[in-house]
This record gives C-alpha cells, structure tokens and sequence, in this order.
C-alpha cells in the first residue's frame, strides 16, 4: 500500500522485504529517503537498521513506521537516528507529507555523471552522450542504461533489471526486458564500433567500456 502510494505520487521506490535487504540496497544503489517500518520479519528490525546507516555516517533522511504507539518506543526510534515517526494506522496523505517535509530538509546532492569510457550518462539533467553526441533515449531505456553503467562489468539478470526499471505490477512473463535492450543497443551503436552492451546467453547483461 505503501509503495503504491509513493509510485503515484511519482517516487521512484526500492521495496525491501526485510532489514538486510534494505541495507543491501541502500549501499549498492542509494537513496534520498528510507521508510523503516519498526517490525521487519527476520534480521534486524527498522531501529536497529537505522542504528547501522547512522553508524556508517549517513544523514539519510528516515521515517519509521510503527504500530508501537508507547512514548519510550517513539524515544528509541529518535534516540537510534530517526528523522521522523509515523504511528499506524496513519492516513496516507500524511505520510506523503512527512515525505515531503523529509525531503525538503534534506542536503540536496546532486548524483554524479556516469563514465563508460566515451558514453556519458547524468542522472540530474537525464541526458546521455557518446563521444559529445547527444543520445535520446526513452524513460525505460535510460533506466536500463543506468543500472548498466552503475554496474560496469557485472552481468546483470533480467530479474535486476525489472526490479529497477518496472513497477511492481509487471508480471514478468514477456520479452520486456530483450526488447529494451536491443532498442537500447540501436541507439548506442557507431558504424564499425563494437557492441557496447553483451549478452552473457541464459544469464543475462554486461556493458562493456565504450569506444569513442
């Protein structure tokens, strides 16, 4: 319910199913906000998450979502790095505004360009360049571009790639993922330069440094 709200209010949103996962994601990919809820299944639970990300120095904006309404819990959330906490049930315009009010007072830090070689990839202003030339590309192909050039050289599954570039009601089931790829590599390509984006056969996707 969460997520979906965030999706359509126009967030770009990482669902984790559990504390580790969480942290995982947020050292591999980063984020602007996180949403803990106290309760997670398994691992550690969203205080002691938020106790890990502000040990490791980060001044990440952070919600926690609780049933647990008693004074000293909310005092163990703020006292373990908590920007802000949420009791349930709470009404969703709410937490779409203490989403907003967490944003707003955080450090704006602008991502930095993406370099493969000659291909330039800038995550602000959403444009990409090869050897100065500008590239246009779709949303959903941009997407798949910069999870390629977060990654250079990792095979990357088909799984990954959804994850990033899809929303959660994405079932799965069709070529999606080819087909953006090979529209992807078209754009990418120069006369008589080799294929900047490989395909690892059953596994699934590598950028390679690009030529100019």
């Amino acid at each position: 319910m969460v997520e979906r709200a965030l999706r359509e209010s126009g967030y770009a949103v990482d669902a984790c199913a559990d504390g580790e996962s969480a942290l995982f994601a947020l050292e591999t990919d980063g984020a602007d906000l996180l949403i803990l809820d106290v309760r997670m299944p398994g691992g550690p639970d969203g205080i002691e998450v938020c106790r890990r990300v502000r040990a490791a120095g980060s001044s990440i904006p952070i919600l926690l979502l609780t049933a647990l309404d008693a004074p000293r819990h909310r005092v163990d959330g703020l006292d373990a790095g908590a920007d802000d906490y949420l009791v349930k049930p709470f009404h969703l315009p709410e937490l779409l505004a203490r989403v907003r009010a967490l944003l707003r007072r955080a450090p704006v830090t602008l991502p930095p360009v993406l370099v493969a070689g000659a291909l330039e990839l800038d995550p602000t202003s959403h444009t990409v360049r090869r050897a100065g030339r500008d590239i246009s590309l779709t949303a959903r192909e941009f997407s798949v571009l910069e999870l390629l050039m977060r990654n250079p050289g990792r095979v990357l599954t088909a799984t990954e790639f959804i994850d990033h570039a899809w929303d959660a009601n994405y079932d799965g089931y069709s070529n999606v993922v080819a087909s953006t790829i090979r529209h992807l590599r078209s754009r990418l390509r120069q006369p008589g330069a080799p294929d900047p984006i490989s395909t690892v056969r059953g596994v699934g996707y590598v950028l390679q440094e690009v030529p100019s």
